[in-house]
């Protein structure tokens, strides 16, 4: 039997932290304020990263920071002591991949497990042998790689392998991205990527500036860079028996909605592999994936080369059949009251569908609902509103609702 492998969340910020353990996570990853590659997703400060250590480890759950930027000199002011922190702190890895910052972590903390950051382009078995002599416990593969190419490594390298199994792709390759920098002024490889590969793009001939011609699709231009999602939630027997240690999930910059809705269904998914007995088949979790924001699904790389399959050319939109709508903080069993705080618009009448890490999903009309003052109320409107609805099913505080949205909204 094959080892379970770690399924690993995103962490964007605590909130999303919390909610990543709670449906099922094995280790998160997060960035501090400094460091990372995702400057604009919510982030952490150090007194964040140890509450979310604390409540990870009380939960048995791993968290690994990322300080994977390339950096510059002026961007190394402060690294030594930062590491430091993180060590007393108890991080369970750092994520990184210039050769500097692997060598000022080191000789700063060299109790800390170091992973080799998917930025650092690891494709073939002599780099991943090159960066297990250097230490390395983990190495996390470019994207690239075929199945079969992770496989090669696998019979190699005795060093930890992990690989994208889910979440935004880049059209640059492993995110070495130089885009964003000449299009927005935003350096990508030290945090603060605009995604230019979203844009629309037209073509330009050389002798007719000014006259722009979309080379598919509509008169607004293509998305020639536009790659879809990873999803491979219907390949993770054969991505088990490959011997990969860890299944990551992009998304740091998702919603918690997003995060809870795929944890979950990868959860599901790798459990009922190793024998555990899951209600729901494999089909019901992969349209779980379909009710979360993303683009058309790709499995990328990994059953070889993608071609024009892998990108999507008519618009850079995001798919959002459903709308999450609230997290229940509390249930009253004697009187079947949810105390729900709203996270987007709904009103009585609406038919609500209820999960969580359990499983155990239902819907149910809105039949009516109070305020915190205990007033009859016929909408929430207002972001994060206290209100008290009937609820016939037994829910618990983590437990999400989410609404099917209409073809008019």
């Amino acid at each position: 039997m094959n080892k379970k492998p770690e399924l690993l969340a995103p962490a964007g910020n605590l909130e999303k932290l919390k909610f990543a353990v709670i449906y099922g996570a094995d280790a998160v990853y997060l960035g501090g304020k400094n460091f990372g590659l995702r400057a604009f997703a919510g982030n952490f400060d150090l007194e964040e990263i140890e509450e979310g250590v604390n409540f990870a480890h009380e939960k048995g759950v791993k968290v690994y920071v990322t300080v994977n930027i390339f950096p510059h000199n002026e961007d190394l002011e402060g690294l030594p002591e930062y590491v430091k922190a993180l060590e007393k702190i108890g991080v369970d890895a750092i994520i990184c991949s210039d050769p500097g910052v692997i060598k000022i972590i080191k000789e700063t903390a060299p109790s800390i497990p170091l992973h080799i950051s998917t930025q650092a382009n690891t494709v073939n078995w002599a780099s991943a042998q090159f960066w297990y002599e250097q230490g390395a416990e983990r190495i996390i593969l470019a994207r690239e790689l075929s199945l079969e190419d992770v496989k090669e490594i696998r019979r190699r390298v005795p060093v930890e392998l992990e690989t994208f199994i889910h979440g935004a792709m880049c059209i640059s390759y492993s995110g070495r991205c130089l885009l964003s920098n000449y299009m927005a002024g935003r350096d990508a490889n030290r945090g603060e990527c605009a995604q230019a590969c979203r844009w629309n793009y037209s073509l330009v001939e050389e002798k007719r500036p000014g006259k722009f011609y979309p080379v598919i699709e509509d008169d607004r231009g293509t998305y020639i860079f536009n790659s879809q999602d990873l999803c491979l939630i219907e390949h993770m027997d054969k991505l088990i028996e490959a011997g990969i240690s860890s299944f990551k999930i992009e998304g740091r910059m998702k919603s918690v909605y997003y995060v809870a809705t795929v944890v979950r269904a990868y959860r599901k998914v790798i459990d009922t592999y190793f024998g555990e007995k899951i209600e729901k088949p494999l089909q019901y979790w992969r349209e779980e994936l379909e009710k979360v924001s993303h683009r058309p699904y790709t499995t990328g790389f990994f059953f070889g080369r993608p071609e024009d399959n892998a990108l999507t050319l008519e618009s850079s939109n995001y798919i959002r059949p459903y709308e999450f709508v609230g997290v229940v903080l509390d249930y009253d069993e004697n009187n079947q009251i949810a105390t729900i705080e709203q996270r987007n618009r709904f009103s009585v009448g609406d038919e609500i569908e209820f999960f969580g890490p359990r499983g155990n999903d239902f819907v149910q009309v809105i039949e009516n609902m109070r305020d915190e003052e205990g007033d009859n109320i016929e909408t929430a409107p207002h972001p994060q509103q206290i209100v008290k609805i009937p609820v016939r099913q037994k829910v618990y505080p983590y437990d999400l609702l989410r609404k099917e949205k209409m073809n008019d909204e």
